[in-house]
């Protein structure tokens, strides 16, 4: 049975893949409604709270918003213009939207696609300056600095306002880092079901696994990540499994937009005038005539996710159900110290520091936009 089914995932996904996309930006028509998923319900979000969403947290969070068999699409970790476009023209064919939250250094080498992501009417949030695997167990001072640095990266390529919607990596999460969240009025979210494309390098296993996953949980946020090509190749398979199996496409947005912080903007815009031609070309006539630059961008058909965002359409062409989610702030853990790891156990070096043995002082490594524009991040 499973090598049946295998067997006409693999078919499906030759089909699919070799009849092309459809690379028109998001506006108000789908061109197949038949094949199509479109989103059947819209999030409006108050982050003013800080809430965490998703199961995979041990720390205190909101229940969840999704009913049975209903799923949210996420994408982590991108852009990656040769991946990430693949996937937003997928998106576009099944008429559906998605979340993606994107790396700074990744949206400062490729600012094209982080605005071609917005363009295409999808909710666009953080995911750090440079993906470090277990954010937790680094001074706190220096997890804001990633956090708060991958945010104006992000919202300085878009050139437009973000979500502020974010996602640690891999799930390291700590209640000091959400009390700083919750300062700031940014949600978080965690994950329901891993696709597991970080590890499925083929497109016909990806796909099985991931439609298995969420038929045990019968939804949920999924988490898939735009910098896999087994993902680009294997996403036709599985929103049509989806449609199929007669899922529910729930779309997020935020009901504000992120201010980020303006400190990092002189050392980030140094890196992007090198990404960013239209940037470059108005810095060059600034230059000449002794004016401010304002790099002329095309960003056509823009749909906003906050505030008054184009009204998003079901298969039967009927306005999407808009729910709004405004949690209540929940009491966090907030430390001062710049270390906010796990307690130090008996006999460890953080232990005898505070059993009278003098401990050296905390070194606080700053996120520099010196860091790789992008690795192979596991989660």
């Amino acid at each position: 049975m499973i090598r049946q089914a295998a067997s006409i995932i693999a078919a499906l996904i030759v089909a699919i893949c070799g009849s092309g996309v459809n690379t028109a930006l998001a506006d108000d028509t789908c061109a197949d409604p038949g094949s199509a998923l479109g989103v059947e319900r819209v999030v409006d979000i108050d982050t003013a709270s800080g809430p965490l969403f998703g199961d995979l947290s041990v720390l205190a969070r909101e229940p969840s918003f999704l009913a049975p068999r209903e799923v949210v699409l996420t994408f982590d970790d991108g852009p990656m213009p040769w991946i990430t476009k693949s996937i937003l023209d997928t998106l576009d064919r099944f008429c559906t939207k998605a979340t993606f939250f994107s790396v700074g250094g990744m949206a400062i080498a490729y600012p094209a696609s982080v605005r071609d992501v917005l363009a295409r009417g999808h909710t666009l949030g953080g995911h750090t300056w440079s993906h470090p695997l277990n954010l937790k167990r680094r001074g706190l001072d220096r997890a804001i600095d990633e956090i708060e640095r991958g945010f104006a990266a992000i919202a300085l390529a878009a050139g437009q306002p973000i979500a502020p919607f974010f996602r640690f990596p891999g799930l390291s999460d700590s209640d000091p880092m959400m009390a700083h969240l919750q300062a700031r009025g940014i949600a978080a979210f965690t994950v329901d079901v891993v696709s597991n494309d970080s590890y499925i390098a083929n497109a016909e296993r990806l796909a099985t696994y991931t439609l298995a996953q969420i038929d045990k949980r019968q939804g949920g946020i999924v988490l898939f990540h735009d910098i896999k090509s087994a993902t680009a190749k294997a996403l036709p398979v599985i929103l049509a499994g989806i449609k199929q199996r007669g899922y529910k496409v729930v779309h997020m947005r935020a009901k504000a937009p992120l201010v980020p912080l303006d400190t990092y903007n002189a050392d980030l815009e140094k890196r992007l005038v090198k990404t960013d031609p239209a940037r470059k070309s108005a810095l060059v006539v600034a230059s000449a005539t002794g004016t401010p630059p304002h790099p002329e961008t095309p960003q056509p058909h823009l749909l906003p996710f906050f505030g008054s965002p184009a009204v998003l359409k079901t298969l039967s062409g009927a306005d999407a159900e808009v729910t709004t989610l405004a949690p209540p702030q929940r009491p966090r853990t907030v430390v001062t110290a710049n270390d906010h790891t796990e307690p130090a156990t008996r006999g460890s070096k953080s232990a005898r520091a505070h059993t009278g043995h003098k401990a050296k002082p905390a070194r606080i490594k700053r996120a520099t936009a010196d860091d790789p524009p992008f690795k192979i991040f596991g989660f």
